[in-house]
């Protein structure tokens, strides 16, 4: 079990890395006017997004699922637990949303502003902690 969950925590720490950089750089692409850097960011959204984030986001839930078998009339009880997958489905929403954004992006479409990027960027930096503090703490 100890290697599901560092492997757990390694993939974990990759999708949060990508849900980390990717809305930087639409703070960045949201803000490019000329056609070489704009064609760049489109690459490098579409590659972290699908490449890296994606696989990661997938066997992180998958080896969460796995642990929770190990121990599930536990899991069911802790009222910790209920909120931190409440949380990771949010975060969830918001790497399917990251995804919408490397869309619109890659058609050229209507996207948020750099600044509501910026914004955007942090989501991801309150979740983590939120999530880290009920596994280490487990406050109810």
């Amino acid at each position: 079990m100890l290697w599901i969950k560092a492997f757990h925590i390694i993939s974990m720490v990759a999708w949060f890395a990508g849900l980390f950089y990717l809305p930087r750089l639409f703070v960045y692409h949201a803000d490019t006017k000329d056609a070489l850097s704009i064609a760049r960011f489109k690459t490098m959204e579409y590659r972290l997004y699908y490449a890296i984030t994606w696989p990661a986001a997938i066997i992180t839930t998958i080896l969460g699922l796995f642990l929770i078998s190990y121990n599930y009339e536990y899991y069911l009880k802790a009222g910790w637990f209920h909120t931190k997958l409440l949380l990771v489905t949010v975060l969830w929403g918001y790497h399917l949303t990251c995804g919408t954004y490397v869309k619109r992006f890659a058609k050229e479409l209507a996207t948020p502003t750099q600044r509501f990027f910026r914004v955007f960027n942090e989501v991801p930096t309150v979740l983590l902690i939120l999530i880290v503090v009920l596994v280490v703490v487990k406050p109810f």
